[in-house]
């Protein structure tokens, strides 16, 4: 496998660490993880959900473990209370704009009881987790447009394969003044039981502009922008395959922050950036007999290599997002150039 494996940041020479990346260089080179997406953009709607299925299973009996990391809690996301109390994950997430959250709820509520006809009556209610960022500069979030079908849309597009940038959760982004958008990486390494992978799916929808740093060092600025202030979100989906507890996952997750410092973000006063991370190397059945349950787990002097890939692949995500984005104009005229552009010299 080669370092030079493809993405759109790699194919514009900026490579972000020195780890090799996956074969597909996205959060689905881990096994059975799945990603779609639903975009509307018609009218003033520059907007859509994405989601991101764990694992092809019924994901209500056969939960994952997972935890997050609020790096700074400006956001409205649902689903991260039980998240944090008990650490598993027990539906699909969906990705969205702020005002999407409540459809969200509800697309996911109805796919968990269509499939689990028992939830509140003997198996208890379900956790649905719905995760946002605000795209109102670029689309009329007051319209509150999404649908529950736009949601079960994205839920049955879910593949291996998937499109970045202006598309889904991210059509309506922004990031360093620039266009921003649905970007992802992965990472692969060794341990003592052979190959495992580690990859990473972004909202990017945050930076001042003018703070972006690039790998080779450069700093980017847009054109035309009237944006002063570091304003918006980042979500960040980190999967891996190495057997994990929810503390390590925890762990893992709040290491996604060094990427975003890579990039010259800080976390501003009103940015939500959030990080959920999980495992699909073991699952937590529902209903389980008996007292006790035996768990086989990374042992925490081997963890600085997921640290490491996470880092890594934040930042690359982030950048693929951006890069693959094209500009866009849209509500009263609003538009964002794209990177990509600047890169090529025609901003």
């Amino acid at each position: 496998m080669s370092l030079e494996t493809t993405s759109p940041a790699r194919s514009h020479g900026l490579v972000c660490g020195d780890m090799l990346p996956g074969a597909g260089n996205r959060i689905t080179d881990v096994p059975g993880v799945k990603v779609g997406h639903q975009t509307v953009i018609e009218g003033n709607l520059r907007t859509g959900f994405t989601a991101v299925l764990p694992h092809s299973g019924n994901i209500f009996l056969e939960k994952i473990p997972a935890a997050a990391d609020v790096i700074n809690g400006f956001g409205k996301s649902a689903g991260l209370m039980q998240i944090e109390e008990l650490g598993t994950l027990e539906t699909p997430i969906l990705l969205t704009n702020t005002f999407g959250i409540g459809t969200g709820i509800n697309a996911l509520i109805r796919r968990e009881l269509a499939e689990n006809p028992e939830i509140d009556r003997s198996g208890g209610t379900v956790n649905p987790l719905v995760m946002e960022c605000n795209d109102g500069y670029l689309s009329d979030i007051n319209a509150i447009a999404l649908t529950e079908a736009d949601a079960f849309s994205a839920l049955a597009a879910a593949s291996s394969d998937f499109e970045q940038g202006n598309v889904g959760a991210g059509t309506g982004m922004s990031a360093f003044g620039f266009k921003g958008g649905i970007g992802t990486a992965s990472r692969v390494f060794e341990l003592d039981r052979g190959q495992f992978t580690l990859g990473t799916l972004v909202q990017a929808n945050f930076g001042k502009p003018g703070d972006l740093t690039l790998p080779d060092g450069r700093k980017p600025h847009p054109n035309n922008t009237d944006q002063t202030e570091e304003r918006g979100s980042v979500i960040i989906v980190v999967a891996t395959d190495v057997p994990l507890e929810s503390r390590q996952l925890k762990r893992v997750a709040r290491r996604a922050a060094a990427g975003l410092g890579r990039l010259g973000a800080f976390y501003g006063n009103g940015s939500g950036d959030i990080s959920l991370a999980f495992t699909t190397a073991y699952r937590v059945p529902h209903f389980i007999e008996g007292d006790f349950v035996a768990r086989e787990i990374l042992q925490e002097g081997r963890i600085d290599v997921l640290f490491k890939a996470v880092a890594e692949t934040t930042q690359e995500a982030v950048l693929n997002a951006m890069i693959s984005a094209p500009a866009m104009r849209g509500y009263k005229g609003r538009s964002r150039p794209s990177l990509r552009d600047w890169l090529n010299g025609l901003d």
